[in-house]
């Protein structure tokens, strides 16, 4: 809120030499004649600074030095920086080696068959890294991997148990675990970690079977996560809570089923969006939106559905960082459409990133994208507003 403004001091016959600021008057003191020369420099001078910084309050948005603004970036950069691909095998793909200088992507995520071991995915990293990208998006690409624990890891090392595990020995043990897991992805340049997993497990579904959950009760979750969390991005490697709005009543993987949710909206609200409210007020960096189908929101997933993906990750929750799809290469999103169709409706719902498991289909993506831009099928403003959200992320990362 803004304070009311101080009336400017009434200035009398001898305040020739006084400089007005805000609330005071500075007089200068009785001076010899041969002096007023310097006094009328140094009033200059300040002059000058004042407005100078009134111009950079004036024009500063939030965006860090050093990095573009959404609004200055071309249609094929501001398509690339919604876009995360995958790729086979150990050795960097010239097709994605292109993308990366041609600024369309924002970054990779990497599995088990591109890591292989710790000196190799040090070597493959900084290859990625030191790929010559366009003036405006030389940050760090967003590296991104599965990180969670127990049955979900692509590097040995920390963290040393699972999720679940680690909801039940309590905050200080998963907080150990995540400053642990931070130094052992950063020691590989690993800058994005795709956990802690925020669903609610309730008994016999999916993620509570395969022990990736930190509780079947929001508090639990809450008190175990979080720290893990926030642990991690202390240490210098985004978090990302998964999979909004929950994914803890699913009976199977939506990564190889079509699954659907028919909680109530209040419900949902109630236990399985709890912990996404202290992740976000603990300024968590990234949240994965569910390709599960919630019935009373909508018949598509929630990454394709603007109620959830914006309204009630942004609206309700309050949530102000960077929100990515769940793959969209997987059962529960290809059922719904091709790489472009998907692509295009995680976009105007409002999903930041696109995440795809292979380079062909992420390509495919950014062109539908650039297309619908031109057209004016996309809203322009909402989409440089996700694309300044990454490219803030990215500054970010890179300090």
């Amino acid at each position: 809120m803004r304070g009311r403004r101080g009336r400017r001091p009434a200035r009398s016959a001898d305040d020739s030499g006084a400089l007005g600021l805000p609330g005071q008057v500075l007089r200068w003191p009785s001076l010899p004649g041969k002096l007023t020369f310097w006094r009328r420099r140094i009033t200059a001078i300040l002059i000058v600074a004042g407005i100078g910084v009134a111009i950079w309050a004036a024009l500063a948005d939030g965006t860090p030095k050093h990095e573009s603004r959404a609004d200055e970036l071309s249609i094929t950069k501001l398509a690339g920086q919604r876009l995360i691909t995958g790729f086979s095998g150990r050795s960097l793909p010239d097709k994605v080696k292109r993308m990366i200088g041609q600024g369309k992507l924002a970054g990779v995520i990497l599995f088990d068959e591109n890591l292989g071991t710790k000196r190799h995915a040090r070597r493959l990293i900084r290859k990625l890294q030191g790929v010559k990208r366009p003036r405006g998006l030389r940050s760090p690409l967003l590296i991104m991997i599965d990180q969670e624990g127990g049955l979900v890891k692509r590097l040995p090392g920390p963290p040393n148990a699972s999720a679940e595990e680690m909801g039940r020995r309590g905050k200080r043990y998963s907080r150990r675990q995540g400053a642990k897991t931070a130094r052992n992805l950063k020691s590989v340049g690993v800058n994005v970690n795709l956990a802690p997993v925020l669903d609610v497990g309730r008994p016999g579904s999916a993620i509570s079977s395969e022990h990736r959950s930190f509780g079947s009760k929001p508090g639990r979750v809450s008190r175990t996560a979080v720290p893990f969390a926030t642990a991690m991005q202390r240490k210098g490697v985004a978090a990302t809570g998964k999979h909004f709005p929950g994914l803890g009543a699913a009976k199977e993987n939506t990564d190889v089923s079509v699954q659907k949710i028919r909680l109530s909206r209040a419900k949902l609200r109630r236990i399985d969006e709890r912990p996404y409210g202290p992740f976000a007020a603990k300024h968590g960096r990234l949240v994965m939106l569910s390709t599960a189908i919630y019935t009373h929101f909508s018949h598509r997933p929630a990454a394709f559905t603007k109620a959830i993906a914006t309204r009630e990750l942004r609206g309700h929750i309050g949530f102000k960082g960077v929100s990515i799809t769940d793959s969209l290469q997987t059962t529960a999103a290809s059922s719904f459409g091709g790489p472009v169709k998907v692509g295009v409706a995680a976009a105007k719902a409002g999903a930041d990133l696109l995440l795809f498991t292979g380079e062909g289909a992420a390509s495919k993506a950014g062109h539908a994208l650039r297309e619908k831009l031109k057209a004016g099928a996309l809203e322009r403003s909402a989409f440089e507003g996700s694309v300044n959200r990454v490219l803030r992320l990215r500054a970010k990362l890179g300090k």
